[in-house]
């Protein structure tokens, strides 16, 4: 059985999040078996999105940005201009079945894609038990989370929803709320570890880096 082929990619752009958030259910309550996969790449004006799990008193101060509820795993967290958003609209099915990706290993395909990405531009990151996302391994910054993941899988095998990596954004929202439902949790974008990479560039090594990790 040929494996299926690679996800296409979409530039989405700045966008609303409600306008993604809808787009995301209807591609996905609408795909057939033959409907390609698709990584969509996009940036949000300020937002604060809140998982099915999510604790509304976690958002401490909104000062006037957006709270969307959402249907995704995961808590809270922050969506703004300068950082990398990747959303998944995958059929896990179409693997192999000896090489079927369930949930645990579709998200450290994304995980361990974003540890890559991070390493083309010489910054260590690790896992946290129990603490989904990446953070960074190594020097002042050690232990500060720079990328988030939240997904929904739904019965049929499809994903939607992906992952935020932080490259050169406005952190102070981040303080305005327990980020994924951890107090004091410090967060970090690539930019204030001394990378001056642009957006549209670690974009496509993230792209890049999932196509490789789920072909």
């Amino acid at each position: 059985m040929p494996l299926p082929p690679p996800p296409e990619i979409l530039q989405r752009g700045l966008e609303p999040y409600q306008v993604s958030f809808d787009a995301m259910r209807a591609f996905t309550a609408a795909r057939t078996p033959d409907t390609p996969d698709q990584l969509w790449i996009v940036e949000h004006p300020p937002v604060f999105t809140l998982g099915l799990a999510a604790d509304p008193s976690h958002v401490l101060a909104a000062h006037d940005i957006p709270v969307i509820q959402t249907d995704r795993g995961g808590e809270v967290t922050f969506h703004g201009p300068g950082q990398v958003i990747v959303y998944l609209l995958i059929d896990l099915r179409r693997k192999r079945p000896e090489s079927r990706l369930f949930a645990r290993e579709f998200v450290q395909v994304i995980e361990d894609a974003v540890i890559e990405t991070l390493a083309a531009y010489n910054l260590l990151g690790e896992r946290k038990a129990g603490a989904p996302g990446i953070y960074i391994a190594s020097g002042p910054c050690q232990g500060a989370k720079i990328a988030a993941l939240g997904l929904k899988i739904r019965a049929s095998g499809c994903t939607y929803h992906g992952v935020s990596l932080n490259v050169a954004m406005d952190l102070r929202p981040f303080s305005w709320i327990n980020p994924c439902g951890y107090k004091g949790l410090a967060t970090v974008d690539m930019k204030t570890l001394g990378v001056n990479a642009s957006l549209p560039a670690v974009q496509l090594v993230l792209a890049h880096k999932l196509i490789a990790r789920l072909s």
